[in-house]
């Protein structure tokens, strides 16, 4: 049954995957346009400021999984009731906490943001603080069930659920759209299915996982354990926010609505490009736990390290060469003449972002040897550095500004720092993984290059015209990037798949 779950729950992973990003190329430019750039501007400021709330969660998720896997293989099911029992009660005290920084936040939105916004639009944003604090303090107190059922293995449930919400709230958000609703109605409808969605959860661990919860007292040394195991987890996500969620904040503060809208969508693109590192299957993890456990030689780690690299820039690449040749009609096309300038800001994001992406087998490194420390506090450090750049951009670059403040932050850490931490600390083989990579890249830099000299002769002012300039130019990219760049090993991880479902039905 668990074999079935693992199996089942990684398709539906990526079904999620394609379901999300479907949704977010067919729903998004609808919803720009019915929006406006000042409500989805709106929208965006309530969004990264409630954000912040969310890292008080302080890594407890992840944490819950970890120990409630650890109880169960011990057997010990009291210590686990037990557990959950003092995480309801640690999350209830968060979930207080969350409550009362909203509603401070909803007594000073005036002082921080009546410089850039309008009185309807100030009144407008309390109102949907108001709804994102209902949300967060009534979210706090369920999260832990989501955790648990992780935990539990149920991932078939879990993903449907998911998938479940995607489609509800697209589907109702469009009929509130067309009802006249905007940004109060886009947060209204999130809060209430989430309300459902974290009900949901808990009725099925009562009744499905059947789990027990019990209030037996505070477990100090179990507290102080975890907030250890937490604390680094935690840094991430504070890293995770001053990264992705400052922009919409400071240019809200400084400039307008219609630029945090720009830059909002820029961060959405971001994130599409982002998602698409997932899809990589997680093979690879297992074995690195399992070789650093047996101290296997730097070679050996190194070679993982690189193999990883290049599949990753095998599907990073076209998606990366296509945006930078067609992303700028694709942006107007599909959002909106109004966000032109999103094109460039989603570039200064998606460009260094590549290298962090086509490394993050370091990350599963640096935890299996439990050297996260460092990562950790010199990514704080550097996102630090970030925001202070970004204050001093925004006002005369505005979007562009805070953009390249981010990019200026993620050249000096993940691109320089982290790759010389890993060369001279972790002893990784790093200017080999840069050969390897570049060698990689030739044809498509060529093909590029190319492709870039016949645009500036061709104009895909039409969604028929720059499908057709898309379609040729991937036509071209994949044989070519297939024979220059790709080895034997990753032709077979495409090729031999394919060959056994033709197998199978030539049998038939």
């Amino acid at each position: 049954m668990k074999v079935n779950q693992l199996k089942a729950g990684a398709i539906l992973s990526y079904g999620i995957l394609a379901l999300s990003n479907l949704v977010a190329l067919l729903y998004t430019p609808y919803m720009l346009r019915m929006m406006g750039q000042s409500e989805y501007g709106l929208y965006s400021i309530v969004a990264s400021v409630m954000a912040y709330l969310t890292v008080l969660d302080f890594g407890l998720g992840n944490t819950i999984v970890r120990y409630t896997a650890k109880y169960r293989a011990e057997g010990k099911s009291e210590q686990l009731y037990s557990m959950f029992g003092m995480f309801v009660l640690i999350y209830s005290v968060i979930g207080l906490i969350a409550m009362g920084m909203g509603i401070g936040l909803y007594f000073n939105i005036e002082s921080l943001y009546s410089a850039a916004l309008t009185p309807e639009e100030l009144r407008k944003v309390q109102v949907m603080i108001l709804l994102m604090t209902f949300n967060l303090t009534f979210t706090f107190p369920f999260s832990i069930f989501n955790s648990v059922i992780t935990a539990y293995e149920n991932f078939i449930y879990q993903r449907l659920l998911r998938m479940g919400y995607i489609i509800f709230n697209t589907t109702i958000m469009i009929v509130l759209l067309e009802m006249g609703y905007r940004a109060i109605g886009m947060v209204a409808l999130m809060t209430v299915l989430n309300v459902i969605t974290q009900i949901l959860n808990f009725l099925y661990c009562r009744y499905k996982i059947k789990i027990k919860i019990h209030f037996k007292g505070f477990q100090k040394d179990l507290f102080r354990e975890i907030a250890g195991y937490s604390f680094y987890i935690f840094l991430g996500v504070i890293v995770d926010r001053l990264y992705w969620s400052s922009g919409q904040l400071i240019l809200g503060a400084t400039i307008g609505t219609a630029a945090v809208a720009v830059f909002a969508v820029a961060i959405q693109l971001q994130q599409m490009y982002r998602n698409f590192s997932t899809a990589i299957p997680g093979v690879f993890l297992p074995k690195i736990t399992a070789m650093s456990t047996r101290e296997s030689s730097d070679k050996e780690i190194s070679d993982l390290f690189i193999r990883t690299g290049r599949i990753q820039f095998t599907i990073l690449s076209i998606i990366l060469f296509g945006f930078i040749l067609f992303g700028q009609q694709f942006v107007v096309l599909w959002a909106g003449s109004d966000y032109a300038e999103t094109y460039i800001i989603a570039l200064l994001l998606i460009v260094p972002l590549t290298v962090p992406l086509i490394q993050n087998i370091g990350i599963t490194i640096l935890l299996a040897r439990n050297k996260v420390k460092f990562r950790s506090l010199f990514y704080i450090a550097l996102a630090t550095f970030s925001v202070i750049v970004q204050l001093l951009l925004v006002d005369k670059y505005e979007g562009i500004g805070s953009a390249a403040a981010i990019a200026l932050g993620m050249i000096l850490g993940q691109w320089i720092g982290m790759n010389i931490y890993y060369y001279k600390k972790e002893r990784i083989d790093i200017p080999r993984f840069w050969r390897e990579i570049g060698k990689m890249a030739i044809a498509p830099l060529l093909l590029g290059a190319t492709t870039f000299v016949i645009l500036r002769f061709v104009q895909l002012d039409t969604v028929v015209k720059l499908s057709g300039g898309i379609i040729l130019f991937v036509a071209v990219y994949l044989p070519v990037f297939w024979k220059m760049s790709m080895n034997q090993y990753e032709r077979n991880l495409i090729y031999k798949p394919i060959q056994k479902v033709m197998l199978k039905i030539a049998k038939r």
